[in-house]
């Protein structure tokens, strides 16, 4: 019976691990980290399993645990002394240079976005995610309307953000 549950979960993550690594990429800077959080974020989801009832999707459950896994530790960073990884940086400055120009549009939003508070950044992942108001205020346990007000609000901070930065296009 363990093995069958065990097999059930490692299913479900595999199909869908693009949730967890969207969100790695909201709040990680370099692939070390990623792949901390994702491991972070996949045995909190195990850890949760057993209590999944299936009221909700798998993916929008996953996805609370792996948002407020990421916030904790995010949390958590904001205390410590930031390093960078010389090789990283080296790499990405590399890999800048042969972008087109929609990468460095996706590039400078990615940026933006890093500049969310927790919970904007949560409500444009969703939005990102084509998913419904109605599934993002269930989600992160605010009312709909709510959610309309902040991503208008969100639209124009990231907006705002950009235009300091580079250039923005519609």
């Amino acid at each position: 019976m363990k093995k069958e549950i065990e097999n059930e979960f490692t299913s479900l993550l595999e199909l869908h691990q693009n949730i967890l690594h969207k969100i790695c990429k909201l709040y990680t800077t370099d692939i070390d980290s990623h792949k901390d959080l994702f491991q972070e974020m996949a045995i909190q989801i195990w850890k949760a399993y057993p209590t999944f009832r299936g009221d909700a999707k798998f993916t929008s459950w996953a996805y609370r645990i792996g948002l407020n896994t990421a916030i904790t530790i995010y949390r958590g960073s904001k205390r410590k002394v930031g390093t960078v990884n010389w090789d990283i940086s080296i790499e990405n400055m590399r890999y800048e240079e042969y972008n087109s120009e929609e990468e460095c549009q996706l590039q400078l939003i990615y940026a933006a976005v890093r500049q969310l508070n927790d919970i904007e950044k949560a409500l444009i992942y969703m939005y990102l995610e084509d998913r419904d108001y109605g599934e993002i205020s269930e989600t992160l346990g605010i009312s709909e309307v709510n959610v309309r007000v902040k991503m208008n609000r969100i639209k124009t901070k990231i907006k705002t953000i950009i235009a300091k930065k580079g250039t923005y296009h519609e």
